[in-house]
């Protein structure tokens, strides 16, 4: 009687055991059912255990066709690459892991794809076996884009290099008709106003070819792009008979390229103005200076003159020109604010950009 126990006993265990094997084995595969890209479990041969529906749907096989047959047979072979038997048969049981592998084939019944494929080997408390999450994920769409992006990317550079180069001429070609005719007015006052919108001109041409070469980088030094721009302005305005210098100093720093349009404008027409207001037919040493300084977030750029000051310099004043106009309008789409100091060493213009002033609390 105690043997036939004992033999029932253990039978008892034996099915309650089989029993939990075959539940844990359906929940495992009803996980991997779940996932929405295919997946294949592999036995330390790299031998198909098990794969998931998605799998099946995806590349249009059949159980059958696929369980208990090694990786490389599988589709005639299709995925018996070299690259994929190395890190499957020597890294990932040496590192246990695989990441973003792609494979590029022309599958069957599937069509051209990329697939990318990660594998994780999996380790059990009990016994030496392993199997190995072999998860496939179809990329193709996402390739595509990338080149079209990378296409569109490279035909937008072509266009914009177009545009740049036609800009530069159709400024060349103003600039040169607007000098034609100031040489061939009678009125001195419209030749005047010829000359000042040829200056403004080759200044805007200026600024272009400037901004222009350093638009690859997405970000323009201040320092050596005011620099260029100030050299190019003594060359067009201050002739070789006027003792006038304009030079660039301050500590400089970064902007973007569009904040760096507005202050190399900004800059022109403050040089402009000292040039047409603070300086005499006698005037001997004349300075212009033009200085950005950077703390954060904050900058300040300048434009001071040695000269002496007359009423139209003053930027202050509720009468202005074309000038005054151009730069308060540019100044309020960089959230700045422009100030006047004017004083017997000369006359300073300020655009200053400082977040921290609107934060601070008002004093009452």
């Amino acid at each position: 009687m105690a043997g036939s126990s004992g033999v029932c006993l253990g039978a008892d265990l034996a099915e309650n055991q089989l029993t939990e094997i075959e539940a844990a084995r359906a929940f495992a595969q009803a996980i991997i059912d779940t996932v929405r890209e295919p997946v294949l479990v592999l036995d330390q041969d790299l031998r198909v255990i098990t794969a998931s529906r998605s799998f099946y749907r995806t590349f249009k096989v059949r159980p059958e066709d696929t369980e208990g047959r090694l990786l490389y047979e599988l589709g005639d072979g299709h995925w018996d690459i070299p690259k994929l038997r190395l890190h499957l048969e020597k890294i990932v049981p040496e590192h246990g892991v695989m990441e973003d592998f792609e494979v590029e084939y022309d599958f069957p019944n599937v069509g051209p794809r990329t697939m990318c494929l990660n594998a994780r080997k999996v380790f059990y408390e009990k016994g030496s076996h392993t199997t190995i999450l072999l998860g496939i994920e179809d990329v193709t769409r996402q390739r595509v884009l990338e080149r079209e992006k990378d296409d569109l990317l490279r035909q937008k550079d072509v266009l914009l290099e177009e545009i740049q180069h036609r800009v530069a001429n159709s400024l060349q070609i103003i600039a040169s008709i607007i000098l034609l005719k100031a040489k061939t007015v009678d009125s001195e006052e419209t030749r005047v106003h010829l000359r000042d919108a040829h200056k403004r001109v080759m200044s805007v041409a200026a600024v272009q070819q400037h901004l222009h070469a350093s638009a690859t980088s997405g970000s323009v030094e201040m320092g050596p792009y005011l620099s260029r721009l100030c050299e190019a302005l003594a060359t067009s305005m201050i002739g070789e008979n006027r003792p006038i210098s304009l030079k660039v100093s301050g500590e400089g720093g970064s902007a973007t390229s569009r904040q760096a349009e507005s202050l190399g404008l900004i800059a022109t027409e403050l040089v402009i103005n000292s040039l047409k207001h603070a300086f005499s037919e006698n005037t001997k040493d004349g300075q212009i200076t033009v200085a950005y300084d950077v703390s954060g977030t904050d900058w300040k750029l300048s434009i001071s003159d040695n000269g002496v000051s007359e009423p139209d310099h003053v930027f202050a004043q509720p009468k202005t020109g074309l000038g005054t106009g151009i730069v308060k309008a540019l100044a309020q789409q960089l959230d700045a604010k422009v100030e006047t100091l004017t004083g017997p060493e000369g006359t300073t213009v300020s655009v200053t950009h400082a977040t921290f002033l609107a934060k601070m609390p008002r004093v009452v």
